[in-house]
């Protein structure tokens, strides 16, 4: 059922940055070793004709879709696809992960709040973003004050949980919080940006109570208990999620305070970390055989091939697409450079697939966590995700149909 790959650990306990003081602060414990995720759960599935499912109806009427540019399948051609599973994995997966009290399942998690975002991102169905902030709600009510977790290693008085796989066991995971919470962020960013969701009482105080426990029960607990030891993380990929993070919090706080601080974490992920050598920009260079591509390494400061796995490169790319769409850092010549990385290096050619961003070694394909959604950018690249067989699941249909609600926006607007 799973798909694992390689683990990673954290390391360096270093004080926090500038700005701390103006957080609220909790007493922390001592900082114990935490063994981070054995590696992405990919969710099983292969490409079947998906049964006559009806779209679930919405409070609201849906926008209409743009025409999908020529030759590309549609919104609701991927819309019937993705339904095809939603039921299922909601009942089976979905639904008892976001009601476990184990962090874990919140990695996995993620990959439903992701589906299910961005379905109501390309299709406007309040559905879809009902059954995201349904996720959410669970993981929030489940949330208990760290001094009452028994093994927890901080005893402080913020909310969090603790996981089975940490070691020792029973400890609280920042990782398993954060890649779990950037499609939280991402999900109550839209609910901000779309007018009728946010003038809405029902999506409105759902919002900002789910804000408030973001800015403090996941960003601020982790960066008062450490920013060098659990923000600014020794993987590219790790670091990234907390920019993406950080980004998104800087688009919707209402205190200036922690507004700056939001920008300090994004500015120095991407420009100048405090506890190493380097930075997100620092670590991109031209490809040896493709200038036009980019190549890097996941560790800081250096540029050695073979460079980062493919599969914790979807970390950094979910990251950089909502960036540059977000007009923030990442730009259009970005994503382009990204694009041929995916499409000539790391996918030559059908069935093969490069196991690191130099191309070499043999990969298993998996590109719905991030580099699939490049395909918002290249018509090219979407048409072959069409065909592309690794990873059907949800989360690889909803970003296919939101792929191309954003092709087709663009197109319009040309």
């Amino acid at each position: 059922m799973s798909n694992i790959h390689r683990p990673c650990h954290s390391r360096f306990a270093r004080p926090p940055v500038l700005l701390l003081a103006l957080l609220l602060c909790a007493a922390c414990g001592v900082v114990g070793k935490i063994e981070e995720a054995p590696g992405e759960w990919v969710l099983p599935g292969e490409p079947t004709s998906p049964p006559e499912v009806e779209p679930p109806p919405s409070t609201t009427p849906p926008p209409p879709v743009p025409p999908a540019p020529k030759g590309l399948r549609t919104v609701g051609a991927w819309e019937r696809i993705f339904l095809a599973d939603w039921g299922r994995e909601h009942t089976r997966d979905f639904l008892p992960w976001s009601n476990s009290h184990d962090s874990w399942d919140f990695y996995n998690l993620a990959y439903g709040i992701d589906a299910n975002t961005a379905m109501y991102r390309a299709t406007g169905r309040t559905a879809y973003l009902d059954r995201a902030l349904l996720y959410v709600n669970n993981l929030v009510a489940s949330a208990r004050v760290s001094s009452v977790l028994p093994q927890s290693q901080f005893k402080d008085g913020y909310l969090g949980w603790a996981s089975s796989l940490s070691d020792p066991a029973w400890q609280e995971v920042p990782l398993y919080e954060s890649y779990c919470w950037r499609y939280v962020t991402r999900m109550l960013r839209v609910i901000r940006e779309t007018p009728s969701l946010y003038t809405s009482d029902i999506y409105r105080s759902q919002y900002e109570r789910l804000l408030t426990f973001s800015e403090k029960n996941i960003f601020e607990k982790w960066f008062t208990r450490g920013a060098d030891d659990f923000l600014y993380r020794n993987r590219t990929h790790m670091a990234a999620h907390w920019a993406f993070i950080a980004m998104d919090l800087s688009k919707m706080t209402t205190d200036p305070l922690r507004r700056t601080l939001y920008l300090e974490v994004f500015n120095n992920i991407n420009h100048g970390l405090p506890n190493f050598p380097s930075s997100l920009r620092a670590q991109l260079e031209p490809n040896p055989d493709h200038p036009t591509a980019y190549f890097w390494s996941e560790k800081w400061g250096l540029y050695s091939q073979p460079g980062q796995d493919v599969a914790h490169a979807n970390g950094v790319l979910a990251y950089i697409v909502e960036a540059r769409d977000a007009g923030m850092e990442w730009t259009e010549p970005d994503v382009r450079k990204f694009v041929v990385t995916l499409n000539t290096i790391i996918w030559p050619a059908a069935k093969s697939y490069a196991q690191y961003v130099d191309g070499s070694g043999a990969g298993d394909g998996w590109f719905n966590d991030g580099l699939m959604k490049l395909g918002r950018y290249d018509v090219n690249l979407q048409r072959r995700l069409e065909t592309h067989t690794v990873g059907q699941n949800s989360q690889f249909f909803a970003n296919g149909a939101l792929n191309v609600r954003l092709l087709s926006e663009r197109a319009a607007q040309q």
